[in-house]
């Protein structure tokens, strides 16, 4: 009896030691059982000096722990930073979208939009195109739209807000960026020989982003383009147009006379 019981003090013995070992390995959360106040003063200590993902660690789980309350709320805008700051842009927009979802009313919400408006400004494709002194209007312009999206809308729901004045720079910028794209593709087409393509590229130019510089070649594609296809009196009412709103214009002076004169590629 007693060897019996010696071996079973020395298996519950044993189990207890593996069990101990086991636990060794795993990490002590030091912030268990922080309120949702001090893991948010934490977090923003974290984000005063740049400790982006410390920071992104302890919004999670004030998020995760304390789902309700001004704490989360703040926690959700501050998060979308952090990661956009960490280099998650994908995270950082993700949730944007989920703060808008859930808080379609929120006072912070023309700040979110003006931040969504700088991710999608600052995309990798714009450090690229820095780095291989890629023309700008050549690149994927999705970005770009998103960007010009986002600053319009805060535009529009939020005229006042202290963010609005620097959204409208970007957005004057964003606005013959993504012009100055569409006529890129437009001549590409154009020299192709695919006119019905490029007159369709050049009137979105045309009619999306009206006062953009971009918009002055973007009709004179489209002259040209209808020229080509014998479509005289389209031709005509264009040239009329882009006289019209241009009449110092290089592509009017160089491009072509009035009165159905010569026609001919300038680029």
């Amino acid at each position: 009896m007693a060897s019996r019981l010696g071996s079973m003090l020395a298996c519950v013995l044993m189990i207890m030691t593996i069990a101990g070992c086991s636990g060794l390995g795993k990490e002590i959360d030091p912030t268990v059982g922080w309120t949702a106040e001090r893991l948010y003063k934490e977090a923003k200590e974290e984000i005063s000096v740049g400790n982006w993902t410390q920071a992104s660690k302890l919004l999670e789980k004030l998020e995760s722990r304390y789902p309700f309350g001004v704490y989360a709320q703040q926690a959700q805008v501050d998060i979308a930073y952090v990661y956009w700051k960490d280099g998650n842009n994908a995270q950082a927009l993700a949730a944007i979208d989920r703060f808008q979802r859930l808080h379609p009313n929120h006072p912070s919400l023309d700040y979110m939009l003006y931040l969504k408006g700088l991710i999608n400004f600052y995309q990798e494709s714009a450090l690229l195109s820095s780095l291989t002194k890629q023309d700008p209007s050549e690149r994927d312009p999705k970005g770009a739209r998103e960007s010009f999206d986002a600053f319009k809308d805060l535009l529009t729901r939020f005229p006042n807000s202290s963010y609005a004045p620097d959204a409208q720079l970007r957005l004057n910028y964003l606005i013959n960026s993504i012009a100055l794209n569409e006529v890129h593709v437009a001549r590409l087409y154009y020299q192709r020989g695919a006119y019905v393509a490029a007159i369709n590229r050049a009137q979105t130019a045309v009619r999306d982003f009206q006062g953009a510089p971009a918009v002055e070649e973007a009709l004179y594609i489209m002259v040209m383009s209808y020229e080509k296809m014998g479509l005289t009196d389209l031709r005509d009412d264009s040239a009329r147009v882009l006289a019209a709103n241009y009449p110092n214009s290089q592509f009017v002076r160089n491009g072509f006379v009035e009165n159905r004169g010569p026609w001919w590629k300038i680029w």
